[in-house]
């Protein structure tokens, strides 16, 4: 029996009646030899770890805008602490836990740099817009792979569309992501900015502490406790009323005091200023685009195909081209 086959009648088993099969995908954009150790899952999650996206992560700003520190968590970093939570929530609901780590490794791959800073400045400048999770969907679908994209299956991508946003996921693993998201980032993002001095432990809201955990372990663990038991035998992940309304205000209180004016953001303006204007530099002027970007105008258009290379930037690249753009070269 091919290995692959078998992992496939595995999964029909022990998972859950509610977990998305790799056997049942709705397949990919387009059809392919299926390989013969690897479920379709586990073959798109190995795809997104080998592209130039996924190792560009380790470069782009979580909140923290060139911090000196080496501890202070990077869109990769973040990336693999949703990908731990998730699989956690996904192995205790006996759910796909391949297709969980694929959305969850996926889900920022369309980030810009400098973090929201450099999503809010695209979104003003562009004139169809900008969001992350769509520019994610767009970087495994078209641009990686020399313009040929990772050919990922339909489940895969619509966990990575619909992590943040309106429209909940199609299946429960994409639905683990957008909860494994968001406690992360907060629960993480405290810390960071702990270290940094901008708060301290007892400046959290104690009421949310008292539901949650009194530190940021303590506070992932409950909450994924409690994920698990209000989702078991369900056709929806979901928690309490009393941890999602505990949550949302720790989650609040972050935008007010961490996420907006803070410390933290300093440097924002500075790097909001370098993306807009590279992006309209390069509108002014495309033939300044590498060889590769200017064959995409001929399809694409201009507007377009300058998101896409603003977009894909890393904070350090983004820094050394605005210098070769806009600083004078000393002789």
């Amino acid at each position: 029996m091919i290995i692959r086959e078998y992992q496939e009648n595995l999964e029909e088993q022990i998972l859950s009646e509610f977990a998305a099969l790799s056997k049942n995908s709705r397949g990919r954009r387009r059809e392919e030899k299926r390989c013969d150790i690897r479920t379709d899952f586990q073959r798109d999650r190995d795809r997104i770890i080998y592209s130039k996206a996924f190792r560009r992560l380790k470069h782009k700003t979580q909140v923290f805008i060139s911090p000196e520190g080496d501890h202070y968590r990077t869109r990769l970093t973040h990336t693999l602490e949703v990908s731990q939570i998730a699989r956690t929530i996904a192995r205790a609901l006996r759910l796909n836990e391949d297709l969980t780590e694929a959305i969850a490794l996926g889900h920022d791959l369309g980030h810009t740099p400098f973090g929201h800073a450099g999503e809010r400045v695209l979104d003003e400048v562009c004139s169809f817009g900008f969001r992350h999770n769509e520019q994610s969907v767009r970087t495994v679908e078209f641009l990686e792979k020399d313009r040929r994209g990772l050919n990922l299956t339909w489940e895969v991508l619509d966990g990575i569309e619909h992590h943040t946003g309106n429209v909940m996921p199609s299946t429960l693993e994409g639905q683990i992501v957008r909860f494994a998201d968001k406690i992360a980032y907060v629960n993480h993002d405290i810390e960071d900015a702990i270290r940094a001095g901008i708060i301290s432990e007892n400046d959290l809201p104690r009421d949310c502490c008292e539901v949650l955990g009194k530190t940021p372990s303590a506070r992932i663990n409950s909450t994924i406790t409690n994920i698990i038991e209000n989702s078991a035998g369900r056709n929806e992940i979901r928690m309490s009323r009393e941890f999602q309304e505990a949550n949302d205000r720790l989650r609040s209180y972050m935008f007010e005091n961490v996420y907006i004016g803070s410390a933290a953001k300093k440097e924002e303006s500075k790097a909001e200023l370098m993306v807009r204007q590279l992006f309209l530099y390069l509108m002014e002027k495309p033939e300044l685009l590498p060889p590769d970007f200017q064959k995409m105008m001929e399809k694409d258009g201009a507007e377009r195909t300058v998101l896409d290379y603003v977009a894909g930037m890393t904070d350090r690249y983004a820094v050394k081209k605005f210098q070769e753009l806009f600083v004078p070269m000393s002789w």
